[in-house]
């Protein structure tokens, strides 16, 4: 995406089946809780109540030829009915990883603990019967490639139809009247022609509709959208993005975006969960995190973010080195190997979680002393 294409960024210094494991992850303080942001980017939020989600000390570990490698490490953060909750990193520090196990979609053989409760009830103790009984129900996803996402052996109507019958017990004649509703909701051209249609036939926004459309379908409490615009041109994506918002809050639902695009949590979210190396590393108001910038790798993203009014050639400010194998995490600071900042006591041990604003926490030894 060219620089000149990318949502509009606030300014930094006035803008707002699985099995389950015994094992135990270290404890530490909540990483992010419900907050409303101030005036401006998203819509603002109802007033926190009893949480929608909850999630803590979740860690997820997967088999592999080099043995078990844990691939989440701790996290923790509470979404409120209609509150929009973002999370971005690297590729490879969990985002999606996060999505998959709130689903109950994780690899074979993975291995859970800690606790994911939806509006009360423990998830990770679910059988699959149970799980499948929740997702698309009251979890609905977006996934990041919608291709991948639809099954190209059944005609669109079909697909949004599936959970319709499944979960609220349509007739064929119900569901396939329901669905065209839908795919008029989701505002696809020439809707009725669409329900025969198939995948192949749609264009990739188009086909992003149709996933959102089967997301939404059995009004579920909660969203979670896996970077689903990655696949589109940037006029589609700022469509899809403004289609996902108003839904979402017409229908009061907590949306959870995956991303990697600093300027699209800016407009959309209002809380966010900066991720590395499968911890949560900074949280909190996204207008806040912008502002401040705790952690240093939150100062990486940032720094290396495409703007405006740069002068032809400029090159972009990158983060050195790479995320590092989650096989062989070192053993204080995942981020030290490659933070300017870093010093001895980084690489001693983990950094703890430090609160450095009302509800904004990073984990970093320096994270209230960064100017």
């Amino acid at each position: 995406m060219s620089p000149s294409a990318r949502p509009a960024m606030p300014d930094i210094a006035s803008s707002v089946p699985i099995s389950r494991a015994k094992e135990t992850c270290p404890s530490a303080a909540t990483a992010s809780g419900p907050a409303a942001g101030p005036g401006g980017g998203p819509a603002a939020e109802p007033a926190p109540t009893a949480p929608l989600l909850e999630v803590r000390g979740l860690c997820v570990t997967l088999p592999t030829a080099r043995g078990p490698v844990q691939v989440l490490r701790d996290v923790s953060f509470t979404m409120a009915r209609g509150q929009t909750l973002g999370i971005i990193g690297e590729s490879g520090c969990g985002k999606s990883m996060t999505a998959l196990a709130l689903m109950g979609l994780l690899p074979e053989g993975a291995q859970v603990s800690g606790s994911i409760r939806l509006d009360g009830q423990e998830l990770t103790t679910l059988d699959e019967r149970a799980l499948c009984a929740l997702r698309g129900a009251r979890i609905g996803m977006v996934f990041q490639e919608p291709m991948t996402a639809l099954n190209p052996l059944h005609t669109i109507g079909r697909q949004i139809a599936e959970p319709l019958r499944l979960h609220r017990g349509l007739s064929a004649a119900a569901a396939r009247a329901e669905a065209l509703r839908l795919l008029e909701r989701v505002r696809l051209p020439q809707a009725a022609q669409r329900l025969d249609a198939w995948p192949h036939q749609l264009s990739g926004g188009q086909r992003q509709r149709v996933v959102i459309a089967i997301a939404l379908a059995c009004g579920p409490g909660l969203l979670l959208a896996d970077e689903p615009t990655t696949a589109l041109d940037v006029t589609i994506q700022r469509e899809v993005l403004d289609l996902i918002g108003e839904l979402v809050a017409a229908d009061g639902m907590g949306l959870l975006l995956i991303s990697h695009d600093l300027g699209v949590m800016a407009q959309t979210v209002r809380h966010l969960l900066v991720m590395y190396a499968g911890s949560v590393v900074e949280s909190g108001p996204t207008a806040d995190v912008f502002r401040r910038l705790a952690h240093p790798y939150t100062r990486g993203l940032f720094a290396a973010r495409p703007r405006l009014g740069l002068a032809r050639g400029t090159r972009l400010a990158t983060i050195p080195g790479r995320v590092p194998d989650l096989a062989e995490l070192p053993p204080g600071c995942a981020f030290a190997g490659r933070c300017a900042l870093a010093e001895p006591a980084c690489a001693a041990a983990p950094p703890p979680l430090l609160e450095v604003g009302s509800g904004h926490h990073a984990r970093c030894i320096k994270a209230g002393a960064l100017p």
